[in-house]
C-alpha cells in the first residue's frame, strides 16, 4: 500500500521540466532530486514528503528520452505517479528503475491537489481518502508488477539469473 498527499500538475509535463538539462550530468537520484520539477514549481521538493504522490494529466514525461527524469522523481521521495497517460519512453524508463506509475483518467479527474490517497498497487485501486471515492487504474501484466516490486529491471534480471 502507498499512502500520501497528492501534488497535482497539468498536461504535457515534459522531461525537460521534470529535470532540466543543466542537471543531467548525473544518474544519481540524490543529486537529481533537489532539482525535480524546479522549472515548473520551484517549491516542489520543499513540499513533497517521502511517500507522496505526483499526479498529472495527459502525456506525462513527453519530450526527450532522458532516464534522469524518473530518477529525479523517485529521488525526491515520490512513491507513485498517477497520470491520465504517459509518453511511452518515460513509462518504460519508470518501470526500468522501479518507480510505481499508474494510469487512471478517473482518478486524475476526481482528485485535487493536496488530497490524500491510499493506493493498492496489486489491485490497481486508488482510494481518495479526502473525497471517499475509489478509482481503478490500468492493471500491469504480472511481469511488469514484479519488475516494479523488486525495484527495477536490474534487480529483476539478477533475480532471474540467480545472481
Amino acid at each position: 500500500m502507498i499512502s500520501g498527499k497528492v501534488h497535482k500538475y497539468g498536461d504535457h509535463i515534459d522531461t525537460d521540466v521534470i529535470i532540466p538539462a543543466r542537471y543531467c550530468t548525473s544518474y544519481i537520484e540524490e543529486e537529481l532530486a533537489p532539482h525535480c520539477l524546479e522549472d515548473l514549481d520551484i517549491n516542489f521538493v520543499k513540499k513533497v514528503k517521502p511517500g507522496d504522490i505526483l499526479m498529472a494529466g495527459e502525456n506525462f514525461g513527453c519530450g526527450s528520452s532522458r532516464e534522469n527524469a524518473p530518477l529525479a522523481i523517485k529521488g525526491a521521495g515520490v512513491a507513485c505517479v498517477i497520470a491520465r497517460s504517459y509518453a511511452r519512453i518515460f513509462f518504460r524508463n519508470s518501470i526500468n528503475i522501479g518507480l510505481p506509475i499508474l494510469e487512471s483518467v478517473d482518478a486524475v479527474n476526481g482528485t485535487d491537489d493536496s488530497d490524500q490517497l491510499s493506493i493498492d498497487m496489486e489491485k490497481g485501486l486508488i482510494h481518495n481518502i479526502t473525497k471517499n471515492k475509489t478509482f481503478q487504474s490500468v492493471l500491469f501484466p504480472n511481469e511488469i508488477k514484479q519488475i516494479i516490486d523488486i525495484g527495477g529491471m536490474i534487480p529483476f534480471v539478477r533475480r532471474q539469473l540467480g545472481v
